[in-house]
């Protein structure tokens, strides 16, 4: 009998849960006649609030949307360039596994064409020190090697001895050397 009686004695969890429907259902009838209110022009700042929030929703929602758009194609754009170069690397490492060096020729052209590609990708500021104090001949087959573009703006931040040294060399014509002092180690050329 008392198990009985245990089973049908409403717990807190019940109690709980009935106070919880009833603010509940309080709360949907209180509003009912507001959102009423609201559609008939009653309350129009709340309405323009809501209005403004959902249109700064939905702007951030277009924002958020071309961000993912303009990521995706720079990433699209990553692969394609990794592809191109490693079918570059492919081929240039075919070439070079088929060229055969001659007895006193001279090795195949690779690096010269790795430090035309790291001297590209270099900021030319940081570039042109770096490449001045090179041997004139690493300077002209590299620069050859790179496009024309890059070895102006390297050329540009290079010192003036230096860059015309290189534009001698590069038009074929005899080099003027720079004095020892100069130009950080070219004098022993």
């Amino acid at each position: 009998m008392i198990a009985l009686k245990a089973l049908t004695r409403p717990t807190r969890l019940m109690l709980g849960f009935a106070v919880t429907a009833a603010v509940a259902n309080a709360i949907a009838l209180a509003a009912s006649p507001e959102m009423a209110g609201l559609k008939a022009g009653i309350g129009e700042d709340a309405s323009r609030l809501g209005v403004s929030l959902q249109e700064a929703g939905a702007r951030a929602g277009r924002n958020a949307a071309a961000e993912k758009r303009k990521l995706e194609m720079r990433e699209q754009a990553v692969r394609a360039g990794e592809a191109r170069l490693a079918g570059q690397m492919k081929q240039q490492q075919a070439a070079a596994a088929s060229t055969p060096v001659a007895p006193g020729g001279e090795a195949p052209q690779v690096p010269y064409d790795n430090l035309a590609r790291i001297y590209q990708t270099m900021k030319p500021n940081r570039a042109g020190p770096i490449f001045e104090k090179l041997d004139i001949e690493v300077q002209k087959e590299v620069a050859q090697r790179m496009r024309e573009r890059a070895t102006a703006q390297i050329m540009a931040n290079m010192s003036p001895d230096a860059a015309v040294e290189l534009s001698m060399a590069l038009a074929g014509r005899h080099v003027i050397r720079r004095a020892a002092g100069q130009g950080g180690g070219a004098g022993g050329r």
